[in-house]
């Protein structure tokens, strides 16, 4: 009995995930809803707003801060409890590499938030019209600043690295573990107002994608493609040599929540024992 059991142990894992699929396509959706429609307020040239506000150093704090506390409320929303409120593929990429998700969730998760992300700007577009298509909005887009390609890619790869150490860290507090998501908008805040104008700030395969696909401009989309996944895996890999602990791929683990995380590790680490047997 037990060697007819053990082959169906993986389909056990992902059966019934498609919610938490579905809701890490609401998450980036929602996000990126959010990113257009600040963006627009604030530096689209015929709102009231950006009159109001010359100076653009004011201006991209005040999107960081709007950006900020989105990632926080998307983050500690019942819907993000729910998922892990990843909502990046490189995010999950680095769950992956480290056991804490698994590999057919990962690959739902990644195709849902690149879907997602798209959709939300298409909505967008749908309710903004013109005033997001507008030259000094451009669908909200990531690109290289004035600096070029090579500071564009070190500052993505640079503030990745940061924000997942920082995720490792913090999560894995016994005491500070709830305040993940905080330190998550806390940092989004602040690379938006001091980063992006090296390379619009994206950390987001996903997220650059859907504003490059909406808009038709492909510009260094391999950046971001290469830059936040590698900066998140090197932070994985320190975390793993220093033997930290990291006890669920979400960033805020509610225990009223159902967690298809936890579930696949207990699943894997079951299977090794009987497979050690």
């Amino acid at each position: 009995m037990a060697s007819n059991a053990q082959p169906h142990a993986p389909a056990r894992v992902t059966a019934g995930h498609w919610p938490e699929y579905l809701i890490e396509a609401a998450l980036l959706g929602l996000f990126m809803i959010s990113a257009c429609a600040f963006t627009v307020l604030l530096d689209h040239p015929g709102s009231p707003a950006n009159r109001a506000i010359p100076d653009p150093f004011l201006r991209r704090f005040l999107i960081g801060l709007a950006m900020g506390a989105t990632a926080v409320a998307l983050i500690y929303s019942p819907w993000g409890r729910r998922s892990g409120a990843h909502f990046n593929p490189a995010s999950t990429l680095t769950f992956l590499r480290l056991g804490r998700i698994a590999p057919r969730d990962a690959a739902w998760y990644m195709g849902a938030q690149f879907l997602g992300g798209l959709g939300g700007v298409l909505a967008a577009a749908a309710v903004l019209g013109p005033a997001l298509a507008h030259e000094k909005v451009h669908f909200a887009a990531t690109r290289p600043g004035p600096s070029g390609i090579g500071p564009a890619w070190a500052a993505e790869l640079a503030i990745t690295f940061l924000l997942m150490a920082v995720v490792l860290r913090v999560s894995s507090h016994p005491r500070y573990g709830r305040l993940t998501g905080l330190c998550v908008g806390a940092l989004v805040a602040t690379y938006i107002t001091l980063e992006a104008p090296l390379s619009g700030m994206s950390m987001n395969p996903a997220r650059t994608f859907a504003s490059a696909a909406a808009a038709g401009d492909w510009t260094a989309l391999w950046i971001y493609f290469t830059a936040p996944p590698l900066g998140m895996l090197a932070a994985a890999e320190l975390h793993l040599r220093s033997r930290g602990r990291l006890f669920c791929a979400k960033l805020d683990h509610d225990p009223a929540q159902r967690c298809i995380h936890c579930e696949y590790r207990q699943s894997r680490d079951e299977r090794r024992e009987t497979r050690d047997k």
